[in-house]
């Protein structure tokens, strides 16, 4: 059975204290909350990785980071590697967020390999593509998707996708107030894990879990999240707060 995931994309927001008060709370609202299949990540900025894993460490909470550099090491100044995050308790990795292909570039050649690397270090890997407005518009959002899945992750062995969860995001709905309805979700949705079926089989497609990311709301939540190949959400604003938040994480 695939799991069902609210995972908190922090992006470059929260202090030190800021995210330690987060925690606190998040880790208090859900403490005794039945979880079952549900899994819980958070993916603070990087300086803040350390301490937010390790104040995590005996919760239900699993900590992530936003994204990682393709290289072993070396002269990359700025950068992150995968060992970097694993020496510091980080299991999990955001990769090929919208917001990353815009502003600096990443193409999915790029992305083929970071996924490559995380995979080669044990990382689990957040893959996320999606559509713009004008191709929504333009009726090439399924091509679009397929295209960005397709050069960054069908060169892997289906023996690798263990470790990939999926994360569609519709770019038109990323902090813009815009979602995408729970029927139009789901199409997608649908489309994606048909795709995953068709280049390996049934048995990896069922169990990949897929996220829709793209202003999940507590008032929208729960409609989203009960279509039957959504599930659970890559969630922006509402994880920058612990009561939206943990509302998300009962939606499911």
């Amino acid at each position: 059975m695939r799991s069902k995931i609210v995972a908190g994309n922090w992006k470059m927001n929260k202090t030190l204290k800021e995210s330690k008060e987060l925690v606190k709370a998040l880790k208090k609202s859900i403490k005794g909350f039945t979880l079952d299949n549900t899994r819980v990540i958070i993916a603070p900025t990087y300086v803040n990785l350390q301490k937010v894993s390790k104040s995590t460490k005996k919760s239900a909470i699993e900590v992530a980071a936003q994204n990682m550099h393709q290289a072993d090491s070396g002269a990359f100044t700025g950068e992150i590697s995968a060992a970097m995050l694993k020496s510091v308790g980080v299991k999990v990795v955001i990769l090929g967020h919208s917001e990353r292909r815009e502003y600096f570039g990443e193409t999915d050649a790029l992305l083929a390999q970071k996924v490559d690397q995380a995979l080669k270090n044990k990382l689990e890997v957040i893959f996320c593509f999606g559509e713009v407005l004008e191709d929504r518009k333009n009726e090439n959002h399924f091509k679009v998707v397929e295209s960005q899945i397709k050069n960054a992750l069908f060169h892997l062995n289906a023996d690798a996708w263990p470790q990939l969860v999926l994360a569609y995001e519709p770019v038109w709905a990323i902090g813009t107030g815009e979602t995408a309805s729970p029927e139009q979700a789901q199409e997608m949705h649908a489309f994606i894990r048909n795709l995953v079926a068709e280049k390996y089989n049934n048995d990896v497609a069922e169990n990949v879990s897929i996220l829709y990311g793209g202003s999940v709301k507590p008032a929208n939540a729960k409609e989203i999240f009960s279509k039957k190949d959504v599930d659970g959400g890559l969630i922006g604003g509402a994880a920058l707060n612990a009561d939206d938040f943990t509302a998300l994480i009962k939606a499911i």
